[in-house]
């Protein structure tokens, strides 16, 4: 099983206290806000606007004016939140990043680095340093029968308890155009999916996901 410390490299995010304490990555998703808040309120004033309560934008981010910011939420150095972006909430973003067109955000934590460019939907996730989502690639965070989210591993089926779960994706994971990462998907570091590909599970790291849902290993 993927745990938290062999998914990601806590070394680069700001949240490597909080996401220390827990052994499933998706376990980190209920603390989200609250961890939001109370990073804002050590970060230096000189460094950071705070154009609202809960709000927290590095000074050197690019903001288009057409964006939308909802609190709680704090952007990092250097992150591009383009056109049209809908951060709804509860989004702690590195530096480096970028949020692109028609973006949607919402309960997520990305890592510096990270890439949701185009026409993204990212729900009740973490995404990994490095790690890129293709254009039109989603992660979908609710069953249909609307049940709590299982994580399916091989044989084994590993509880979440939440209703809201959509991916993990560890340090420099490539998903491919609009391929959809189902509720409870768990991705290993240094991972590829190909576009239009349909994922669940568990997908160990450095392996490939064909869109004919063959996995392989990398050589």
């Amino acid at each position: 099983m993927i745990t938290i410390q062999n998914l990601f490299d806590l070394n680069h995010t700001q949240a490597a206290s909080y996401l220390e304490q827990f052994t499933y990555p998706w376990e980190a998703l209920e603390g989200i806000h609250d961890l939001i808040l109370e990073l804002g309120k050590s970060l230096p004033e000189e460094a950071y606007d705070h154009p609202e309560e809960g709000i927290w934008i590095h000074k050197t981010a690019d903001v288009f004016p057409s964006a939308y910011i909802g609190a709680p939420c704090i952007i990092g150095a250097h992150t591009q939140v383009r056109h049209g972006a809908f951060i709804r909430q509860s989004a702690l973003v590195g530096e480096n990043c970028v949020v692109g067109n028609s973006v949607e955000l919402k309960n997520v934590i990305l890592f510096d680095n990270v890439e949701t460019p185009h026409y993204n939907y990212v729900g009740d996730s973490i995404l990994g340093f490095h790690a890129h989502m293709g254009a039109g690639s989603i992660t979908s965070n609710v069953r249909a029968d609307r049940q709590p989210v299982w994580v399916h591993d091989g044989d084994k089926d590993l509880e979440t308890g939440r209703k809201k779960f959509g991916a993990m994706l560890g340090d420099y994971v490539e998903v491919g155009c609009n391929a959809v990462l189902n509720p409870g998907t768990v991705i290993g570091p240094h991972t590829n999916i190909y576009p239009t590909t349909c994922v669940r599970g568990v997908v160990a790291p450095e392996s490939i996901v064909k869109n004919s849902g063959e996995i392989v290993k990398k050589r």
